[in-house]
């Protein structure tokens, strides 16, 4: 029986360079404006719709959330000055 590979801590360093080097390039962040976003919102919604909406947001490449912040901008443009 063999004993299992020691376990990295959370703030190690990689062991060699090169790892290291291309742990430096995270990926951006996902939305530039994220910080913008400070209310949630929930809904109930069934299974069904549920998968249909997260199909969609994977087959377009984002994340459900920002798939539905768009949908709701265009839908519920800024009406600054539109109150009647």
């Amino acid at each position: 029986m063999t004993a299992p590979p020691p376990k990295r801590g959370f703030a190690t360093r990689p062991g060699d360079a090169e790892t290291w080097i291309r742990a430096a390039e995270a990926p951006a962040p996902r939305a530039p404006n994220a910080d913008i976003y400070t209310a949630r919102l929930t809904i109930d919604v069934t299974q069904d719709q549920r998968a249909r909406i997260k199909i969609a947001a994977f087959q377009r490449g984002v994340t459900v959330a920002d798939m539905l912040r768009e949908l709701l901008a265009r839908e519920f443009p800024d009406s600054t000055g539109d109150v009647t």
